[in-house]
């Protein structure tokens, strides 16, 4: 999808502002306020817009954001951010992917509608709507399973960092094995029904914090045949229902709690900030699929779990 010189130009003014906030002295961010507040870390404007940068660049990515969202505040001092911060900031990962596919969306919700009306069942986009909508029912199904028979869940020792370790270890080797055996002869054009049901079930495993919703369903599209291209494009849209339902919850939770006017401020910089980065990691990803594997985040995340596993073990970073 091409950008015009207004977006380019909005674009590259949004990255420099939220570069120069990256750069900006870590002591001076950490001596700030970051007391929890309805769920949500209360933090300053910059930690927002840099937490934001670290959901977007790696929500579209298979390194899983919720691993980093964990890790690096962690790691530099700022805490851990909570899971309300985390998935509103995900609607600004949905805002890019909407922005990105608007064609596609467009094209696909007029095609299903159309093939309703004429009850032509076989219709391409009428199948690959379905195929979205099946593959949102295992993450909604078992994100409810969890929710009820584990309530504290997000305080559970799944979330630990030594779990988010071992899950980035376990799916980088996955993910190793399904760039080996994958066959890679399917196009978007080639998509199915049940192409959406596998990768819907795959995307399930995302609940399990370190997986990586873009990880798993870019390795069981791989699994199945799936071009990467192709098994990316289709994990966004699948991604779409899924991520907007968790955001819209949380955030929902967050304001019945109550939400400070001083708090409803660094939350819209985190969601624009993940909004821009969202929108250059996806355009970024597919651009790099096209002629390249999938090693480089293969052996990215076996990197960031040993890493995690061995600051733990030397008492760098606390196991919470």
């Amino acid at each position: 999808m091409a950008l015009s010189k207004r977006q380019w130009f909005v674009v590259l003014s949004a990255v420099s502002f939220t570069f120069s906030v990256v750069v900006f002295p870590l002591e001076v961010l950490s001596a700030l306020p970051n007391q929890a507040e309805s769920g949500v870390q209360q933090m300053n404007i910059l930690q927002a817009i840099v937490l934001g940068f670290v959901q977007g660049m790696t929500e579209f990515l298979p390194i899983s954001s919720t691993a980093h969202l964990k890790v690096v505040p962690v790691a530099i001092g700022w805490g851990d951010p909570g899971v309300a911060f985390t998935a509103i900031i995900q609607l600004g990962s949905i805002a890019a992917v909407l922005w990105y596919f608007w064609g596609d969306l467009t094209r696909i919700l007029k095609g299903a509608t159309k093939a309703i009306a004429l009850k032509d069942y076989n219709d391409y986009d009428f199948r690959l709507f379905l195929g979205i909508v099946l593959g949102t029912i295992p993450i909604i199904f078992f994100g409810l399973l969890i929710k009820n028979l584990i309530p504290d869940f997000d305080n559970s020792p799944i979330r630990s960092l030594r779990a988010i370790a071992i899950a980035s270890i376990l799916m980088s080797l996955l993910l190793g094995l399904a760039e080996q055996l994958g066959k890679r002869q399917r196009d978007f054009e080639n998509l199915t029904m049940r192409d959406g049901v596998l990768m819907g079930l795959a995307q399930a495993l995302a609940l399990i914090p370190g997986v990586s919703r873009s990880g798993s369903t870019l390795t069981g599209g791989l699994f199945m045949g799936l071009q990467r291209e192709t098994a990316a494009r289709f994990s966004f849209l699948l991604g779409i229902p899924a991520i907007t339902l968790a955001g819209l919850v949380s955030l929902k939770d967050v304001v019945e709690a109550g939400l400070s006017s001083a708090a409803i401020v660094p939350l819209v910089a985190g969601v624009i900030s993940a909004a821009i980065f969202s929108y250059i990691a996806i355009a970024g990803l597919l651009r790099f699929l096209k002629t390249q594997s999938t090693w480089v985040f293969i052996w990215y995340r076996l990197v960031f779990g040993v890493a995690i596993l061995g600051a733990i073990g030397t008492g760098f970073l606390q196991n919470s």
